[in-house]
């Protein structure tokens, strides 16, 4: 549990970290449809090729990048088992048929594509916005992004807070986990062996007290917000007023040609194509 780095700030002097909150929460949804559009080998080895580079330009250690990798393995082992078993090529060649089991190099092709998009999405939203971005920047950033709402009377302030608090707790929940199952091994609870519902009863003594720890949290986060006045978004002022610069249009700029030279490349580029 400890490998998932959602909301953990890497503190740098890197490139990354000083561009705009907003510039970096618009070349994150980019980068993210950039994941899903590509479609050939050539394009998915240049999302890989984007991927390690922003890792070199936000000077993120590597190990803290695979540790959050670490988090998701299952769910890509069973992604890319699903497209090697289920994946029918009928132009591609067969590699190995066994009764009912037939693979195609299509399969293979596929489930490496489907490993390297999931790796390179979290790669991107990671250094794009957690990694990067203090909780606080996000905030500013996504409420300014956001701001045209208010003429429809949304509560854009009251919105980005409530997101930007998930995120925030989200490594402080885990670690509140990991207490409370480490009390009930103690009184010895079994979590690892068992049937997959037994196993899940064995949580029920963790989700109750998590509940619970979690809901006066929040309580004492209200009453310490409550106390230094915080009244929501009207009338607030900000010590950092954040301006657009020209490093900001030029990093937009190269996410867009990214994209657009993936879309290229779709059409264009010879080779396996999903």
């Amino acid at each position: 549990m400890k490998s998932i780095a959602f909301g953990q700030y890497y503190p740098s002097n890197s490139i990354m970290h000083r561009l705009d909150p907003r510039m970096k929460i618009i070349m994150g949804i980019l980068y993210i449809v950039a994941c899903f559009l590509c479609k050939n080998v050539i394009t998915f080895g240049l999302l890989m090729l984007s991927a390690l580079l922003l890792i070199i330009i936000s000077k993120i250690p590597v190990k803290i990048v695979i540790r959050s990798i670490k988090a998701i393995i299952f769910i890509m082992i069973f992604t890319a088992v699903l497209n090697i078993f289920w994946t029918k090529g009928e132009d591609y060649e067969l590699l190995v048929s066994w009764r009912f089991i037939n693979i195609y190099s299509s399969g293979l092709y596929n489930a490496a594509f489907i490993v390297i998009r999931i790796v390179s999405m979290i790669i991107g939203t990671g250094i794009f916005l957690t990694y990067t971005t203090t909780p606080i920047q996000l905030t500013d950033g996504l409420e300014q992004l956001l701001s045209p709402l208010k003429v429809l009377k949304v509560p854009v302030h009251e919105f980005a807070m409530m997101m930007t608090i998930a995120l925030r707790f989200i490594p402080t929940i885990i670690e509140e986990t990991e207490k409370i199952m480490a009390a009930q091994k103690a009184r010895g609870a079994d979590f690892s062996n068992g049937s997959l519902v037994k196993r899940a009863k064995a949580l029920i003594p963790v989700l109750i007290p998590l509940f619970i720890s979690s809901f006066r949290r929040a309580g004492e986060l209200a009453t310490a917000m409550t106390c230094r006045c915080y009244r929501g978004g009207k009338g607030r002022t900000r010590l950092n007023v954040l301006r657009f610069s020209f490093k900001d249009f030029v990093a937009l700029f190269l996410v867009i040609a990214f994209g657009t030279g993936i879309v290229l490349l779709n059409i264009y580029a010879p080779g396996y194509t999903m």
